[in-house]
């Protein structure tokens, strides 16, 4: 499962912006230089970020996007529900219907569905300022410290961090 290039570009731009608060409203044209991004696609995410709340804009000179909050009070699920991104692993998502056309739940059901909070729950668990003081490596790291868990390899730690 991957996160669509709405969401990774969302949390990247408002990384980059909480990096730069201090100096005052930030423009899209500068974020999208530095984060390789369309200026029109940013346009269309800054516009969701802020009826979300997420982003402050200043029009005239000297204008551009702040932070609403503090970079520690947006959490990146803030950033990623602002641009309508829905990271929900189930092929049933949204279908009354149920997961197979019999309308029955599919016999892994619970366990897309635990997946899914567990992508919310690491989402909400780290902030726009944990990610701009590089505090994000190893948030995983506490789900192998249950000795029962086999520990990873450095092949598929490195597997993982490639996708």
């Amino acid at each position: 499962m991957k996160l669509s290039t709405k969401g990774r570009y969302a949390v990247m731009a408002m990384a980059d912006l909480a990096s730069r608060d201090a100096e005052g409203p930030v423009t899209l044209a500068d974020i999208a230089s530095r984060q390789a991004i369309s200026l029109s696609y940013l346009e269309q995410l800054f516009a969701k970020l802020r009826r979300g709340n997420v982003v402050a804009s200043a029009r005239g000179p000297g204008g551009g996007y702040s932070l609403a909050r503090p970079a520690n009070e947006i959490r990146l699920s803030d950033v990623i529900k602002a641009v309508e991104e829905d990271i929900d692993p189930r092929r049933c998502a949204g279908n009354p219907k149920g997961c197979m056309k019999t309308g029955m739940r599919c016999i892994t059901h619970d366990v897309w569905d635990e997946l899914g909070r567990h992508i919310f729950l690491f989402f909400n668990s780290i902030t726009l300022e944990d990610v701009v003081e590089h505090r994000v490596m190893g948030a995983a790291s506490m789900a192998f410290s249950d000795p029962r868990m086999p520990k990873p390899s450095k092949a598929s730690v490195a597997g993982m961090a490639a996708e």
